[in-house]
């Protein structure tokens, strides 16, 4: 059986919550097997993961679940696993299965694949699972061997469909967790548009902004397309941007149907977390700059005028 854990975000089960069940279902289908989805705390809306393609869902319910614990998280995951007879787990490649991702491997004795962007396949015999590597530059085909096995799903590489039927009966699930090993001080959650990792359409700002005054046209681009706002590592260690936005190897790693960058020259540790980006577009009046290498359209031209125009443009062909 395939146990997905579909994770809520403040009770609410988000695209890629939806991303993952899918995965598991298709997972199941190659195994000819059952996907399970399991859920952590309270959430409404479980009952509507059968439309993605959960056979089952189980809950589990405790107050040492109500703040993230990755110790605690990983026992709840792991003995649900055991309870249910779970041979694969399934789980979102964000900072909660990044976090708990080799900790499962460790507590299960299993295989695991993080940050997988294909559905399994059998080849040759072996459950094989694919994942980039080398920053996206190449792929390379994993055989799991072991009895369990263990892989998280990059954001936005699966496409959500409606596998099954919602109203899928929810049920509880006993497990006696242990008592939290941290105390949370302060939790701070970024608020607004889609969160990164989630987002399809993407406008990002580098040092060609000249200053956090100038970001408005950045954001009224995003606006416009009803995209997420995101920046380059000089911009955000400059605090002209939050952390939260940014995006690179050191930063946050996304795959959006479309990368807008303006003014950011590409840096390689950049680009690491950008270019697995389906559509890139480049504007920078450097026509030197090495992201133009990468991109599938570039733009050279100076961005406080490129810009403006090509939110009006936006605007235009919307309203028409």
């Amino acid at each position: 059986m395939v146990l997905v854990y579909a994770e809520a975000t403040n009770g609410q089960f988000k695209k890629m919550a939806h991303e993952v069940v899918v995965y598991g279902k298709k997972t199941a289908d190659v195994l000819g097997t059952e996907c399970h989805a399991l859920v952590l705390g309270d959430a409404s809306g479980a009952e509507d993961l059968g439309r993605f393609g959960a056979s089952k869902v189980h809950q589990l319910k405790s107050p040492n679940l109500e703040k993230f614990d990755a110790a605690v998280y990983t026992v709840a995951v792991a003995e649900a696993a055991k309870k249910l007879g779970a041979t694969v787990i399934v789980l979102s490649h964000n900072s909660t299965g990044k976090s708990i991702c080799g900790r499962l491997a460790a507590r299960l004795e299993a295989g695991s694949v993080p940050g997988a962007n294909a559905i399994p396949m059998m080849k040759d015999g072996f459950f094989t699972v694919r994942k980039p590597v080398f920053s996206g530059k190449a792929f390379a085909d994993v055989q799991l061997l072991t009895d369990v096995k263990i892989i998280s799903v990059a954001g936005n590489s699966i496409p959500v469909e409606e596998l099954g039927q919602g109203g899928t009966t929810v049920e509880a699930l006993d497990i006696t967790l242990p008592e939290p090993r941290t105390k949370v001080v302060k939790h701070q959650v970024a608020t607004g548009r889609v969160p990164l990792p989630e987002a399809e359409l993407v406008v990002s700002g580098g040092r060609g902004l000249k200053g956090p005054e100038n970001w408005g046209v950045v954001e009224d681009l995003a606006e416009a397309l009803g995209a997420t706002t995101a920046c380059s590592r000089p911009v955000a260690d400059s605090d002209w941007r939050p952390h939260h936005e940014h995006v690179g190897q050191t930063g946050v790693a996304i795959r959006p149907n479309l990368y807008i960058a303006a003014g950011i020259s590409g840096a390689i540790q950049h680009l690491a977390g950008v270019n697995n980006s389906k559509t890139i577009v480049v504007i920078n009046k450097d026509a030197d700059a090495p992201f133009f290498k990468a991109a599938d359209y570039g733009v050279v031209g100076d961005l406080f005028e490129v810009l403006p125009r090509l939110t009006e443009a936006v605007k235009k062909y919307k309203g028409q």
